[in-house]
């Protein structure tokens, strides 16, 4: 996806770690980190966009509600500032763990999907929430 093995294996290895123990079923450390995807609710974090409910569930009102309050520049998409403020707004008092944790998803987010104009689109975003981005992405880097 054009991002350096060493970031990636960082980023891969850090994400395991990260929700592995979350969704993996009783209390017995895998040292393979596995993560459970049928368990991924469980490692929903506090201070984020809202937009899975407490089961996993994607909330289209929730992601909507994103650009509504959030798109100044442009209804369909979020310029960096936006992105900030928006995690602004959404942080809980005294999550620090959910606030670290939603600044490296919306960053990486950012990075990896901002248009040559540097904005984020609604699409894009989209495409995460459903899954879509990262098999887009490498269609795009293969075409290279």
């Amino acid at each position: 996806m054009g991002r350096g093995i060493f970031r990636s294996m960082f980023a891969a290895v850090l994400i395991h770690i990260n929700l592995s123990h979350k969704t993996r079923p009783g209390k017995c450390p895998s040292l393979l980190f596995p993560i459970v995807v049928e368990n991924i609710k469980y490692a929903i974090h506090g201070s984020d966009s809202g937009a899975y409910d407490s089961e996993g569930r994607f909330v289209p009102e929730k992601f909507e509600e994103i650009f509504k309050k959030h798109a100044n520049q442009n209804a369909d998409s979020l310029t960096y500032n936006e992105v900030k403020e928006f995690l602004k707004a959404n942080r809980e008092p005294k999550d620090y763990y959910g606030w670290a944790n939603a600044f490296v998803d919306w960053k990486s987010l950012y990075d990896l999907g901002k248009r040559k104009n540097d904005i984020l689109t609604k699409e894009t975003i989209r495409a995460v929430y459903d899954g879509s981005l990262f098999e887009q992405k490498a269609k795009e880097h293969a075409s290279k």
